[in-house]
């Protein structure tokens, strides 16, 4: 990548966005809206980098602005800005005080950003789809518990309506959720998926919208992108247990249910299980191993439809 003129931080609020120019040190607030938006991408230089945080989607116009007027941008992950601005030193927070941080941040690591770039409309509304169904799975597990608890014996019919409004609105996103994948070129990579034994269409589907980068990444990439690859811990003499962390937990929790049905209908993968388990390791540490196994084989093939 070559070496941007310029970096402009933003920090995105859901009415305003701070924003602070590198190359003049000054700072501007900027109305979130469509057409403000549109003026301030067409005012910037064409060689500047642009960095925003991730904000719940109230950063989906900013970055949409930006790329219409072909204006480079990188969406950083909010953790690692605020252990970045840690390093700095930096007590206070403000808005301004973000907006500097971001630019700074895109101009101490330009050359290893990522630059953002727009996903296909199926692709955004198929995430959007599997998280809204994700949140309610959570949402009517929460509420059956807690009809099933002592204590609702008596409120408990007013409850029962709840979790079936819960059930009801789960088939509905499911059969929305198939019927996008299988209408357009998602349904070539769902069957691909689909054909490793213990991936589910549930599972499957999860990976598409969460994971779209499978299929184009390494075997390693895979695994540390889904939040499976085992990370050193080591200081001096002491070399401690080796710990998966990191990446996406969403990816990790739907390939968990998956390893647990492949170590018992895939055989490449319940020998491999058996053989960790007959070497002493634990349960879970094998569960995991399986889980590893599972995405590198999801991995490899999709990049035969690549």
């Amino acid at each position: 990548m070559t070496m941007p003129a310029c970096f402009v931080g933003c920090d995105v609020g859901k009415n305003d966005i701070a924003v602070f120019f590198s190359a003049s040190a000054t700072s501007v607030m900027l109305a979130n809206r469509p057409e403000a938006l549109a003026r301030f991408a067409r005012s910037l230089d064409p060689a500047c980098l642009v960095v925003c945080e991730a904000t719940g989607g109230y950063e989906a116009a900013l970055l949409e602005a930006l790329h219409a007027a072909g204006i480079a941008c990188h969406r950083a992950d909010a953790r690692k800005v605020k252990a970045f601005i840690r390093s700095l030193g930096t007590l206070a927070k403000t808005d301004a005080i973000d907006a500097r941080a971001l630019a700074r941040y895109g101009a101490e690591r330009h050359d290893r950003l990522e630059r953002w770039r727009p996903q296909p409309e199926d692709q955004q509304r198929l995430q959007a789809l599997v998280t809204t169904r994700r949140d309610i799975v959570a949402a009517r597990t929460a509420w059956s518990n807690r009809c099933k608890a002592p204590t609702a014996q008596g409120i408990a019919p007013l409850l029962d309506p709840i979790v079936a409004t819960f059930q009801t609105q789960l088939r509905a996103i499911d059969q929305a959720i198939a019927a996008l994948v299988h209408a357009g070129r998602l349904a070539a990579r769902a069957a691909r998926l689909q054909a490793i034994p213990g991936i589910g269409a549930v599972t499957a589907y999860s990976l598409l919208a969460l994971m779209p980068e499978l299929g184009s990444l390494s075997r390693r990439q895979a695994a540390s992108l889904a939040g499976l690859a085992p990370h050193p811990r080591q200081s001096g003499a002491r070399d401690a247990y080796r710990r998966v962390r990191g990446g996406r937990p969403a990816v990790r929790q739907a390939l968990f249910m998956a390893a647990l049905a492949a170590v018992r209908a895939n055989p490449q993968l319940k020998s491999f299980y058996q053989r960790l388990i007959a070497n002493g390791k634990k349960p879970i540490v094998a569960i995991t191993a399986a889980m590893r196994k599972l995405i590198t084989f999801a991995n490899a093939q999709l990049k035969q439809l690549s």
